[in-house]
């Protein structure tokens, strides 16, 4: 098997998946079918996105809430922690969020290779990063859900001050302000905030891998 990699297209600075064929990735003795077995689920990456403020955290808390009571194995990957560790050295270039995205990518895929529901809340913002964590997975893993918050809506929430800093300049490269969100083509599933409560919004993602046997 030939080692994946990734680059920035630097006609379009798109992230884009290629092949190492001088890389090899070993096999291991247990397989992920052996490790989801166990676990009574099939290994599935639910990505959540949308902007800041859409309320991707409070969803992907609640979903993954709800499937530990069902005695489910889930692990939440949040954009804002995982940039306090794995990415802290990653700033808000095109490059960097790019890099953030991959790296997040490749950790869904190896926690989906463990076996696990990973539920990933990450703002995700250019098709490109999306369609390459998708093409990491393999066939039915990946469940895009496109949290579809207005952004006057999240901007007066604006819990993190974030937005503010952005319109008086002080924050650079804000998705939505002066870097575009670019909206899902066709997600797996869209929340539209105003009109679903956040406990509605986590049962319908929940529902969703029941109805493509991701659980039971």
């Amino acid at each position: 098997m030939t080692k994946r990699m990734a680059y920035v297209d630097k006609t379009n600075g798109n992230l884009v998946a290629s092949h190492d064929d001088n890389g090899t990735i070993r096999h291991t003795a247990v397989n992920k079918n052996a490790r989801s077995d166990i676990k009574k689920q099939k290994p599935s990456v639910i990505w959540l996105t949308g902007l800041s403020g859409a309320g991707k955290s409070t969803i992907a808390n609640r979903v993954e809430k709800r499937l530990h009571s069902l005695g489910y194995h889930t692990y939440l990957l949040d954009g804002d922690n995982i940039r306090q560790g794995l990415n802290c050295d990653l700033g808000f270039t095109d490059n960097d969020r790019n890099e953030n995205i991959r790296r997040i990518a490749e950790v869904s895929k190896l926690m989906a290779d463990a076996g696990l529901i990973v539920i990933t809340a990450a703002i995700s913002p250019f098709l490109s990063q999306r369609q390459f964590s998708r093409e990491l997975m393999e066939a039915e893993e990946f469940i895009e859900v496109f949290v579809d918050t207005p952004l006057e809506v999240a901007e007066q929430r604006d819990v993190k001050g974030l937005y503010k800093k952005a319109r008086c300049g002080e924050l650079k490269n804000f998705t939505g302000i002066d870097s575009p969100y670019e909206v899902p083509v066709n997600p797996e599933c869209t929340i539209k905030t105003l009109e679903m409560p956040a406990d509605q919004a986590a049962e319908t993602v929940v529902q969703l891998l029941k109805k493509r046997r991701r659980i039971l």
